[in-house]
């Protein structure tokens, strides 16, 4: 937004002239629904003479006080920034403001619950949200204490990243209700974007653990009283135990904070917070419904990914945010690894492959991929640098390098570098330099080709052999795409697999490094030639594989047969790079799904493959075969919903899977029956997420209408069903429901962020496709005034959800170059999320092309 930006190059000369003491930040919580009282007494030490600005965004600043002398608001502060000059050597900044709530999730966000009128308050900071609420030097190189002292009503809860201390309770005035005052410790030297409040009528369980330091460290878990029975705080426990001593164990340094809160909190943006000692997470794992095992494992890695950030993030934090993914990445890395060995979910690495990689692989090839370490110029490129290179690309290369350098060794390095930077700030070549002290292992190359260049690699077998079967030559060849053409070095595994007794299991296993356009792998040659070939067998490195032939007709064929479930998710990804790439048609890869999905026992696979198959079906498949392929699909996975085991996992994913995909009035029919009860299926239970997920699947065909959705919603009145019924009318498939949904989130901005995003999901539904076209002009019409008048978080949600991609012709991909090419100027990040919704209509059109080409031969 302008005049709410931060560059590099102005943090570095910031850093370069002061150095941050503490905050003591007092917050009064009891001014009424819009404003709350913020005010800051920042100590610091500066240059003597220097100038610099401090920031912050609020409605109203009513005191400016710099080593005692008063400033004009009205002269310093502008463009969410405090002109700061004359400063001495060590200086006292006070700021009294009144800033703004939002419904963002941005900054300290205000919620109603519909269910009992109770308010609920939580900060979200991450990246440069603490200056909405109070004066701070908004930069993660820029560490102090923060003392939180907190006014609200007595009958709260407040948790902050200190323990939470007696509240005093003041004498109500007549008739008023009761407030106290909460006076925190101060933390830890951290950095601002770590700081938390949480506030509210919060539920809470508590527990405790012993450290590996000897301290004992409380745990709380908290959540909203209408929620509260679905909280299962012993198992989110039961992790939290779990992790602790694993990374305690693995880290070589005990836990650095006073205690460990988990605070599930209402419309959060993402699925969960690292603040300091008081982690907030989204909702959705608050269980109301039967949820899939995708969810409750995702549950796990995300309690464990942001236990792990204790460390990587708040303990030693990045100095900018190029090296943001050095802490997301480490995250996942860690928590992935931690799932696998600490806990029953002993299959993660297939999670990791069927998810984080799908998801690196597809940004790693969109127009704005970049380095891992990426170059992060300001606030702008760093918010939409929140993407699968950060996440599961940086990941998956930290899995590749600890292989490489070995597993003990990149612990030990680890562990080296946690204690020689602890409470400090840091740059990836301090991480770098201890792993290569503990591995004998020179990484410069190795970090300039893996982490310095963008683009993924294509590993493909060669084999030959003689007319026995047996090989005589085996080599992997590598290339490159033309826009980013390095070649780099991989450890990876092979495996052999054949067909036995209806099972293809694994034969023999090598583990080789690759490197250059093709590597020969003469310890292969005089085996005999497998049923199929598996190149990163166990899925070490960072690359699309291409299956031979022989072993892809080996995998349509028996692909469900595949004994051991990372082996199948390699090769269910290598069939969908395939088709993403045009390679191969999009309905042999449906045909190849609805084949094989009903035997795969892994509930993330199955989850993300059903995701693949609607984007194949819905954008992949040639336009004139779409109809017929959309029914078969549908038809299909009622099929399979039947078929399944009663109760299952893959009962409730095939049900959900097939109300999303309803084609015809028959189709309307089953599951309008199945959400009334007239018809069932066994052990399939209705509750609250599933009906509305039938409806959601009905209102996309038009088989109901607002007042049922209005009748579910007098039923369900929570914030979740506020969502599905919003999602559900904008699903409806004529221009009157798409407009009013339109209006209501371009037009006006009264809707909070959860709201934005369900709405917007109905809204290009594939099902209303047709519908869409009326609304490219108003689309493109509206991105300026929306990226200009927005926050981040709601203009990303408008940009990237209401993209009518469904469409997804010639018509739109032409307007959306002509939009760019009209554009030149605008924000580098607005452009950014303009050409990734280009790239996946360009990406449809080659698979369409590729499908008609099928349909031709």
């Amino acid at each position: 937004m302008p005049g709410e930006n931060l560059t590099r190059i102005e943090a570095q000369e910031r850093r370069a002239v002061i150095d941050t003491r503490s905050y003591e930040i007092a917050l009064d919580l009891t001014k009424g629904a819009e404003v709350f009282g913020s005010r800051s007494v920042v100590r610091f030490s500066a240059t003597p003479g220097s100038f610099t600005f401090i920031d912050l965004i609020a409605r109203e600043v009513r005191e400016i006080s710099l080593n005692g002398e008063q400033l004009d608001p009205n002269e310093v502060f502008a463009d969410s920034r405090i002109a700061l000059s004359g400063l001495q050597e060590e200086n006292v900044l006070v700021v009294d403001a009144d800033c703004l709530y939002t419904n963002t999730g941005e900054g300290l966000h205000r919620f109603v619950d519909p269910v009992d009128g109770e308010v609920y308050l939580y900060t979200q900071f991450e990246v440069p949200d603490s200056r909405r609420v109070f004066a701070v030097f908004e930069q993660p190189d820029l560490k102090a204490t923060f003392q939180f002292t907190v006014t609200a009503p007595a009958a709260w809860t407040v948790v902050s990243n200190s323990p939470t201390p007696e509240p005093i309770v003041h004498d109500p005035s007549t008739g008023s209700e009761p407030t106290a005052t909460w006076g925190f410790e101060p933390t830890p030297r951290i950095s601002s974007y770590i700081t938390a409040l949480i506030a509210g009528p919060y539920e809470a369980t508590f527990s405790e653990l012993t450290s590996a330091s000897g301290r004992v460290i409380p745990l709380g878990v908290y959540g909203r009283k209408s929620l509260w029975q679905h909280v299962d705080a012993e198992d989110i426990f039961e992790k939290t135990r779990q992790g602790f001593a694993y990374f305690e164990s693995k880290f070589g340094v005990p836990y650095p904070f006073a205690k460990y809160d988990q605070l599930f909190v209402p419309e959060f943006n993402a699925g969960a917070m690292e603040n300091a000692g008081a982690v907030t997470f989204t909702e959705t794992y608050v269980f109301r419904s039967k949820v899939t095992d995708a969810v409750k494992e995702r549950r796990v890695v995300t309690i464990l990914h942001e236990l792990a950030h204790m460390w990587f993030g708040d303990l030693v934090t990045m100095k900018w945010w190029n090296d943001l993914w050095l802490n997301e990445s480490f995250a996942e890395w860690a928590s992935t690894i931690a799932t696998a060995e600490a806990t029953e979910w002993t299959e993660a690495w297939t999670t990791f492959n069927a998810m984080e990689k799908t998801w690196a692989y597809r940004q790693d090839q969109l127009p704005s991929t970049h380095p891992i370490v990426a170059e992060i110029n300001d606030l702008e490129d760093v918010q939409v640098n929140f993407d699968g290179i950060t996440y599961a690309k940086g990941g998956s290369v930290l899995k590749q390098l600890a292989a490489w350098v070995g597993i003990e060794a990149f612990f030990a390095g680890v562990s080296q570098y946690f204690q020689k930077h602890s409470w400090g700030n840091t740059e990836l070549n301090d991480l770098l330099v201890e792993l290569e002290a503990t591995s004998g292992r020179d990484l410069g190359t190795w970090s300039k080709k893996w982490l310095e260049t963008a683009g993924v690699n294509t590993l493909s077998p060669v084999i030959a052999e003689d007319a026995e079967g047996v090989i005589t030559r085996f080599a992997v060849t590598q290339t490159a795409p033309a826009d980013y053409p390095t070649i780099r070095p991989h450890r990876l595994g092979i495996g052999f697999y054949d067909l036995v007794d209806g099972t293809l299991a694994r034969r023999h296993h090598i583990e080789v490094d690759i490197d250059g356009d093709r590597t020969e792998i003469p310890e292969l040659n005089g085996r005999r030639r497998p049923d199929l070939v598996l190149l990163n067998d166990e899925d070490l490195a960072y690359a699309k594989i291409r299956l031979d032939e022989r072993s892809l007709a080996t995998a349509i064929a028996h692909l469900s047969d595949i004994a051991d479930p990372l082996a199948r998710s390699l090769v269910w990804g290598a069939a969908w790079d395939q088709t993403r790439d045009a390679e191969s048609a999009a309905s042999d890869y449906i045909d190849l799904v609805l084949g094989n999905i009903g035997r795969e026992t892994e509930s993330t696979t199955v989850r993300t493959t059903l995701a693949q198959l609607q984007t194949a079906v819905s954008l992949y498949v040639a336009p004139e075969s779409r109809a017929a392929a959309r029914e078969k699909v549908a038809d299909r996975l009622w099929a399979l919903a039947q078929e399944a085991a009663p109760g299952g996992d893959n009962q409730l994913q095939f049900v959900t899977a097939f109300a999303n995909s309803l084609v015809t009035p028959e189709h309307a029919g089953i599951v309008g029956r199945l959400r009334s009860g007239e018809e069932t299926l066994p052990g399939l239970e209705i509750d609250a997420d599933l009906s509305w997920q039938l409806l959601v699947g009905l209102a996309t065909v038009g088989a109901t209408d607002t007042q049922a959705i209005d009748a579910a919603l007098a039923a369900d009145n929570t914030a979740k069903g506020a969502e599905f019924a919003w999602m559900a009318k904008a699903a409806l498939p004529t221009p009157e429901a798409k407009r009013a949904v339109w209006d209501a989130l371009v037009e006006h901005d009264d809707q909070p962020n959860t709201i934005v995003r369900s709405a917007a999901a109905g809204f290009v539904h594939p099902a209303g496709a047709a519908v869409l076209a009326e609304f490219v002009p108003a689309y493109f019409d509206m991105l300026l005034p929306v990226w200009e008048s927005r926050t981040y978080q709601i203009a990303q949600y408008l940009i990237v959800g209401l993209y009518p991609k469904a469409l997804a012709d010639t018509a739109l991909r032409d307007a959306t170059r002509s939009w760019l090419s009209a554009h030149q100027d605008a924000a580098p990040a607005l452009r950014r999320l303009v050409a990734e919704n280009l790239a996946d209509v360009e990406r449809a059109l080659a698979a369409q092309a590729r499908d008609a080409d099928r349909d031709d031969s």
